[in-house]
């Protein structure tokens, strides 16, 4: 059988540890043998990184920018554990947080249901989509440590050379201070992108800040939601019988628990952060969680929403046998062949990774899955398989499927 040919080509970003061994795996043996992959690579891992002096990150995001489509890998942010242990030049920062305040876009995060799993929230019966922030707050701070007592203020020139300045804190010995910033324009388009997608998705769509305690940072979020929605959405979201709904974060959290799921959770940036985490834990697992970056100007990048497994990867170094879950990074490489597809209308490229995905969530509800699966699957036989094996078996799967 011929192998698909792509047109343009995907950008291509590697990462570090296990998700480093995985990804490799996943080309091997399932995208290789079918498809013709073209992609442009960047190898994303911290050695390259610090080699490069994190130029590679910006030049993998220009690219995405270029060509529209990317595929990233997990990969490492440091601290200063890690900087001793790869004997890094600095603490380089997020690669994901470099690329997000590039494109300027927003995070989806959903589930992969499996319906042999059932979320740990018994009363959990849809999936519910995480729209995170993707630019600025605590990813984009400025810290300082107060080494003595003294005064730090918040002060800001305008361009007429008027001077603002408030008192944050006077110390009476050592500290820490953070300064973090938003932009209107960054804040408009996050909440566009999540009005349009609680409409593509035909869900409500729910949004949380803390605005009583941040009168003016937070409430800014809240005002220009409530303004883009009365004069560009209310009339589509009628029209759907949806429903935008603000409240406070921390009640967002209580009626969340309660709800039945199958809600679009729009969360500023940190909020977005954990609260992914907790939802994809929720539902099953952290490596059972899809992850897009999607730009104002209709860039995409799909990566997992976990980290790089990093327990796994120093048992492989040992020569000792792992069952990781590869499952995000499978569907991230799908999700960005199906958008490429998409974009350059090659059909046979979204009907393969639709297939893809099927045959991925069939080899799970057929009892064959990694050890992390094991304990949650409700499937009365299972078959707990190595890293490698569990790919081989969604292999087959997908050339016995139809």
């Amino acid at each position: 059988m011929s192998k698909i040919k792509m047109k343009v080509p995907l950008v291509e970003m590697d990462g570090d540890e296990m998700t480093r061994i995985i990804w490799r795996l996943i080309k091997e043996n399932l995208l290789e043998p079918y498809i013709e992959l073209n992609t442009e690579y960047y190898d994303l891992g911290l050695e390259n990184r610090d080699k490069t002096e994190d130029q590679v990150t910006i030049d993998a995001a220009r690219a995405i920018q270029k060509y529209g489509v990317g595929v990233k890998c997990a990969t490492i942010t440091p601290n200063a554990q890690r900087v001793e242990e790869y004997n890094l030049k600095k603490m380089w920062k997020s690669p994901n947080g470099t690329i997000r305040a590039i494109l300027d876009g927003t995070v989806f995060r959903a589930p992969i249901v499996v319906n042999s799993i059932k979320p740990f929230v018994k009363g959990w019966k849809k999936p519910i989509s995480i729209a995170r922030h993707a630019y600025g707050d605590v990813y984009k701070n400025v810290e300082y440590y107060v080494p003595s007592a003294g005064k730090a203020e918040l002060v800001f020139t305008s361009e007429n050379g008027e001077v603002s300045r408030q008192t944050i804190h006077e110390f009476d010995g050592p500290g820490v201070i953070m300064g973090m910033h938003n932009t209107d324009k960054s804040i408009r388009s996050f909440a566009r992108a999540c009005f349009n997608y609680a409409l593509d998705m035909n869900q409500d769509l729910w949004f949380s800040t803390k605005d009583t305690i941040s009168k003016t940072y937070d409430h800014r979020f809240k005002d220009i939601f409530q303004e883009i929605y009365e004069n560009e959405y209310k009339e589509k979201f009628e029209a759907k019988n949806l429903q935008y709904f603000y409240t406070l974060i921390d009640d967002a959290v209580a009626r969340i628990i309660r709800s039945e799921g199958g809600m679009v959770w729009a969360c500023k940036n940190y909020d977005g952060d954990v609260m992914s985490d907790m939802v994809a834990s929720a539902f099953g697992s952290l490596a059972m969680m899809t992850s897009v970056l999607v730009s104002p100007d209709g860039k995409y990048e799909f990566e997992a929403a976990h980290g790089t497994v990093t327990r796994h990867y120093y048992k492989h170094l040992k020569g000792e046998e792992t069952s990781t879950n590869s499952m995000a990074t499978i569907f991230a490489w799908t999700g960005a062949l199906k958008k490429r597809g998409e974009l350059d209308g090659i059909k046979e490229l979204v009907d393969f990774a639709t297939k893809l995905e099927q045959a991925s969530v069939q080899t799970i509800e057929n009892g064959v899955m990694t050890k992390d699966l094991a304990s949650l699957s409700e499937v009365p036989e299972k078959k707990i398989v190595n890293t490698e094996d569990f790919l081989k078996e969604i292999r087959k799967t997908f050339e016995g499927m139809a």
